[in-house]
């Protein structure tokens, strides 16, 4: 039997090992710390990113969330402002009609014989007012009293609409003979049918048949002699304009509704815009502005230096400047 005394030394030895164990245990710890705040003082610290170095813009409402900016934005690529802006010389207004025959039908009326038996039978009646969305807004009429246009171009035609209202206001205030260009692929957009099956034909061998369809709604309002459809792209019909020399006095832009659509379409109509002429378009207060239509219109209005005039769902730029005579030195 184990005595009391025995007992007690025994105690002391297990009690000595522990202390032993845990004062290695700490010693070893506070080794490694000391190692790893050596190494990590004496290795160099990486240089910042400028690149990443953000400031924080106080709005002067204090209420208002600090925003966040790029010290150096990169530049806008020069190309995308880069757009041709040097067309051919204007060729007379008389000649516009028969340049368009001449380069798109080779002279020929496109309603010259319209519609063959063939065509007719898959087109829709004809409805009282083709669909069309702000197409009879007071803008047109307030446009068209001002610039009394000779030549307008409508970029974004569909079922004809705006054209047809457009071609009975310049009767209106005596302007019989004022020409009417509707450039539109006539193509709609994918699954439009499937909200507007009652306005549009059905398709036949993969043609919309939205040209035929607004053909017919400008014979029966006995326009076909200068209201003359363009059945090509936007960029491509303005593209070739530029190059033929005609010049529009008032020009709509109701094309494609996303910002690089109408970019694009803004800045090549307003190089076939006559100096003194309007530019105009729709979507400025409508769902489609916020696809980019008045963040486009915006743009270009700063790059140079105009004014936007919001007209209803509309806007309206300032009149193109009229070119300064060259002073001779």
């Amino acid at each position: 039997m184990i005595s009391m005394k025995e007992d007690i030394k025994i105690s002391r030895i297990i009690s000595t090992g522990y202390l032993a164990r845990a004062t290695m245990a700490i010693l070893l710890l506070s080794l490694g710390y000391t190692i790893g705040l050596l190494s990590s003082s004496s290795s160099p610290s990486r240089p910042p990113n400028t690149q990443l170095l953000l400031h924080v813009q106080s709005d002067a409402n204090p209420n208002n969330c600090t925003t966040l900016k790029p010290d150096n934005p990169p530049p806008t690529p020069p190309d995308l402002l880069r757009f041709n802006t040097k067309c051919s010389e204007p060729i007379p207004e008389d000649q516009i009609y028969r340049t368009i025959l001449d380069n798109l039908w080779d002279g020929v009326s496109p309603y010259s014989g319209f519609p063959s038996p063939a065509t007719a039978e898959h087109l829709l009646p004809l409805s009282s007012k083709p669909r069309g969305w702000g197409s009879t807004t007071p803008v047109f009429q307030d446009l068209i009293s001002a610039v009394r246009p000779q030549t307008i171009i409508e970029l974004g035609t569909f079922l004809g609409a705006s054209a047809l209202h457009m071609a009975q206001l310049t009767r209106n205030i005596s302007l019989p003979s004022t020409l009417i260009l509707c450039i539109d692929d006539f193509r709609s957009w994918p699954g439009a049918r499937r909200y507007l099956h009652r306005d549009l034909p059905v398709p036949h061998h993969a043609d919309a048949l939205l040209l035929h369809q607004f053909m017919l709604a400008v014979q029966n309002a006995n326009e076909t002699h200068r209201v003359l459809p363009f059945p090509f792209s936007t960029n491509s019909a303005l593209a070739a304009l530029c190059t033929w020399g005609v010049y529009g006095d008032l020009i709509e832009v109701d094309a494609g509704h996303d910002f690089h659509s109408a970019w694009a379409d803004i800045n090549m109509a307003w190089a076939v815009l006559r100096p003194g002429g309007v530019l105009f378009g729709h979507d400025y207060f409508t769902k489609a502005d916020n696809m980019g239509v008045r963040r486009a219109v915006t743009l270009f209005a700063k790059v140079n230096g105009l004014r936007v005039r919001p007209h209803g769902q509309h806007w309206v730029l300032s009149p193109k400047p009229q070119l300064q005579p060259q002073t001779s030195r």
